[in-house]
């Protein structure tokens, strides 16, 4: 059937594939089920050749790349779970079940390793707010992420929003999790028997998500392809939360020897990567699986994208178990397939086979697709145009500028729709540079930021990404935690273009660069190709998510809300004061340019303000700790003082030095005489005293003074303006 597999968005190469693997034609059903296996999303058949290399070992590492989550262990018995996930195309589509449904898989990504959802952070890009169909995806994704998180009880602590014309017909949408388990709740892999009973748990299997790997998530589209609604998802958060309880108290009582997720590909992939992974087979009962639509083909039923739906695998003797802990947390839980030996997939529609495949081709064995790489012409032209912006006529107009750009403007319109304090383990939310919990029982504090840039990877992916993990890690210090591990989401364009390739293995060089630096092992990760539309292809867009650990947690974790009268700013950074305004926030205000390299990394000084800013935070040194990043040192000390509710004056008088993004730089509020003097600094790293809190206006040199309440009435504002009419 050559003409479907083209339509399954299949290449000739890979159906001669599938026909060489079985030594005959396909049937429908496992055609559709390659289909879905081997495209883009599920396979990573462009991006794994350069993933390999990634540094993903270190000895708190549980649980690397390629599981469920990745795992951590925190000591004392304790792991966090953590895996990021993107929901993109089916968000453009469908915005709010999309956003929705992509919480909805993130949530069980974390529970198929045992671990309970604890909190969940997010990272969005939309086109310009100006747009009536950007404020409608914006106002759509957001409210699906609200509405499911809030219903299934996992607070929203963070995440970061940005606003590009590239991303008008294609918005990101990035969802990350943290879970928490005892180490001996871990739900093992690889370890199955012949015999052993496949439950399906959850809801019925509907036509919902039919095809939505390959459809939305492994081809460009257009907006004529909203008419694809029907391969979207539809969530039930409180089904979620019914399931979420069934699976841990399964693996409470030790009745799970597997656990997978329902996600891409449905039942498909998980009865083949379940059989792949432990080396077996699976007999797999269609009759058996509950539906709540009539009439739904063998192929229909495999690759339904279904919400609220997990594989376990049990041993035959704790079936009655198993079963009757569903009952009570009344989930529908229906014995589908048993494990067996030879390796094969059977898929029985009543008494004929409807597919009988090797599992592991379909989970291991697409085609690697080698994409040819070069590096687009864009690059030399920005390079060697330096990134030169005009001076502001004033610098408190500049300033009142930036904080009225929706991208670096206050957040709580978005984060007030999120409940942030459920399970109340929040210490540190919404609204600072990384969030903190509370690991309950424990001194134990658990720290993560999300970070993502998409201008300066444009300029240079490799830089760009590099220093996003350094930021990242930077982030989770300035709350009191140690960096122990990353999970990261790239987005980039069509990887059918050389040019996205090429932007893609730069990214992924300087992901690998600055984690071998750091010494941060990357646990999992999530690569969304594709991203493009009728207008081109979106910025590259890596998104580092780092979970840090603090133990003991502060205290009094800094906070962005702590200065007060009278304590001392201080500048935390090292080397030469070189302004750098490529990509800057600055830049794209004044003249719109995109143009110039930015700074790189800089390893060592970079280690060393991430060391001290842990040492000023974990030691009860410092009320504030506020990295320096966009909009540059003017934006980073105005957010302090509106959030405090405090002037303050610097003796800076330099344009260039307050704006500039130069990396490795934090500013500091303390009470203490000389911070210099209780750390240990190096050889890289100055502290350095720039001004005093005090007042309420906020004073840059000589330039005329800001009223707080007036910076802080702009920043509130911004977003809140541009949605005007639209329902919260």
């Amino acid at each position: 059937m050559p003409e479907l597999h083209h339509e399954l968005g299949m290449t000739d190469l890979e159906y001669t594939a599938v026909i060489d693997t079985l030594n005959r034609e396909p049937t429908e059903a496992e055609l559709m089920m390659y289909s879905l296996m081997w495209s883009e999303h599920c396979s990573y058949k462009s991006s794994l050749p350069h993933l390999r290399d990634l540094p993903s070992d270190g000895p708190q590492v549980v649980v690397g790349p390629g599981g469920g989550a990745g795992v951590v262990d925190l000591g004392g018995g304790w792991l966090a779970a953590l895996r990021i996930e993107s929901h993109n195309h089916p968000s453009f589509v469908e915005p709010y079940q999309g956003a929705a449904t992509g919480v909805g898989g993130i949530l069980r990504d974390v529970l198929s390793m045992g671990a309970r959802p604890i909190a969940l952070w997010n990272q969005i890009r939309f086109g310009e707010l100006s747009d009536p169909r950007v404020r409608y995806l914006f106002d759509g994704v957001v409210s699906g992420i609200a509405g499911y998180g809030n219903a299934v009880g996992v607070p929203t602590l963070g995440g970061e929003v940005a606003f590009e014309p590239c991303f008008e017909a294609n918005p990101l949408v990035n969802v990350m999790c943290l879970g928490i388990l005892r180490s001996d709740d871990l739900v093992p892999s690889g370890s199955l028997d012949n015999g052993d009973v496949a439950v399906l748990l959850g809801a019925p299997t509907g036509r919902d998500g039919i095809g939505g790997a390959s459809i939305l998530a492994s081809a460009s589209f257009s907006e004529e392809d909203v008419s694809k609604r029907p391969a979207v998802q539809v969530g039930d958060p409180f089904a979620a939360k019914k399931l979420i309880e069934t699976c841990l108290e399964l693996a409470s009582r030790r009745l799970l020897v597997g656990l997978q997720d329902l996600g891409a590909a449905g039942i498909a992939c998980a009865a083949s990567e379940t059989a792949a992974g432990a080396g077996s087979g699976m007999d797999l009962a269609l009759d058996a699986m509950p539906r709540r639509e009539d009439r739904m083909s063998p192929a229909e039923l495999l690759v339904s994208e279904s919400q609220e739906r997990m594989l376990a695998v049990v041993a035959i003797a704790d079936l009655p178990a198993a079963l009757e802990v569903a009952r009570r947390w009344e989930i529908e839980a229906s014995p589908v397939g048993t494990m067996t030996a030879g390796g094969t997939l059977r898929v029985f529609d009543g008494d004929s086979i409807a597919a009988e495949v090797p599992a592991e081709s379909l989970a291991d064995g697409a085609p690697v697709a080698s994409r040819p790489a070069a590096k687009p012409g864009y690059i030399d032209e920005v390079w060697a145009a330096a990134a030169e912006p005009q001076a502001p006529l004033d610098v408190g107009g500049a300033l009142l500028g930036l904080l009225d750009q929706p991208a670096l403007a206050s957040k709580a319109w978005v984060y007030e729709q999120y409940d942030h304090m459920l399970g109340m383990g929040t210490v540190v939310g919404p609204g600072h540079d990384g969030a903190l919990l509370r690991l309950r029982g424990t001194q134990k504090g658990l720290a993560v930021s999300t970070d993502g840039n998409s201008r300066r990877c444009l300029l240079d992916p490799r830089r760009g990404t590099s220093r996003l993990v350094f930021e990242a890690a930077l982030n989770v210090a300035v709350t009191g935690a140690k960096p122990i591990g990353l999970v990261d989401n790239l987005n980039f364009g069509d990887p059918e273009q050389p040019g996205v390739m090429w932007q893609f293995v730069e990214a992924v060089a300087g992901l690998s660069d600055a984690c071998r630096s750091l010494e941060i092992p990357i646990v999992g990760g999530n690569v969304s190709f594709y991203n493009s539309s009728d207008s081109g292809d979106i910025m590259p867009t890596p998104v580092i998510a780092m979970l840090g650990l603090a133990d003991p947690m502060p205290e009094t974790p800094p906070r962005l809300d702590a200065a007060t009268d009278g304590m001392g700013l201080w500048l935390i950074a090292g080397g030469g004061d070189v302004p750098d305004f490529a990509a800057s926030a600055y830049a794209k205000l004044m003249d719109g340019e995109l143009v110039g390299r930015p700074l790189p990394a800089d390893p060592v000084l970079g280690k060393g303000v991430i060391d001290v800013a842990l040492q000023l935070a974990g030691g009860g040194h410092a009320a504030v700790v506020h990295d320096i990043s966009e909009g540059g040192l003017a934006l980073a000390l105005t957010e302090i003082c509106m959030m405090s509710g405090v002037g303050a004056k610097v003796d800076i008088r330099d344009w260039r030095i307050l704006f500039g993004e130069a990396p490795h730089r934090v500013l500091v509020a303390s009470d203490r005489s000389n911070l210099a003097d209780l750390v240990d600094l190096g050889d890289a790293v100055r502290v350095t005293p720039i001004g005093r809190f005090g007042g309420d206006v906020i004073h840059f040199g000589d330039a005329a003074p800001i009223a707080v309440v007036e910076a802080a009435a702009v920043w509130r504002n911004a977003i809140p303006r541009r949605m005007a009419g639209r329902s919260r």
